[in-house]
Parts: structure tokens; sequence; C-alpha cells
């Protein structure tokens, strides 16, 4: 009886723990917000964007609908200044950053 009930509590235990694991598509978001652009835009509610000119995420849903900025992350997004490097994104990191833009909001 113990044996059977300590195989189903581990059988339990794996199947969960994955789930657990497994990151959100907002969580993925901030994680590629930090490592690609934190250098010059603040990510979070609060701090100020290092690069003064970068705007903060916490303010782009004031200039632009969130989900207007999936093409142009899909495109590329090309500035007119050198600071900002041009990048693209694929369909589920462009996912993943939105995600994490909307919490912002």
């Amino acid at each position: 009886m113990l044996h059977a009930a300590l195989r189903y509590g581990l059988i339990g235990l794996l199947l969960i723990t994955p789930a657990l694991a497994a990151q959100t598509a907002e969580q993925r978001g901030k994680a590629y917000a930090r490592a690609n652009c934190a250098r010059c835009h603040a990510i979070d509610r609060r701090s100020e964007s290092p690069l003064k000119i970068a705007p903060p995420f916490r303010t782009l849903h004031r200039r632009y609908a969130i989900d207007s900025l999936e093409e142009a992350l899909a495109e590329g997004i090309y500035t007119g200044h050198a600071d900002m490097p041009a990048f693209e994104l694929e369909p589920d990191q462009i996912h993943d950053l939105l995600s994490y833009l909307k919490t912002l909001e």
C-alpha cells in the first residue's frame, strides 16, 4: 500500500514539475527584453532608461497599440539614430515580447 502511494506520488510529481518549470510568454518576453533591450531602455515599471532618448517600455502603449508593433518587429525595426541596432524577431519572440509589453500597460 505504501509503495503504491509513493509510486503514484512520484508519478504525479514528475507530471507537474515540467509545468511548474515552464516559463510563461510574459517571462520569456521579459528575459528577451533584459538580454537585448535593457542596455538602453527601461524595461520595468519604475526605472529610467539608461539611454535618455530610449523610451521606457512602460510608456510604449501611449505611443502605439502594442499589437500594432507585431509587424514592425517581424520586418525589423530600423531607426534614424545610430544607437538603436537594427533587429528582426522570430514569431515566438514577437509573441513573447508583446505579451510582456502588455503587462506594463
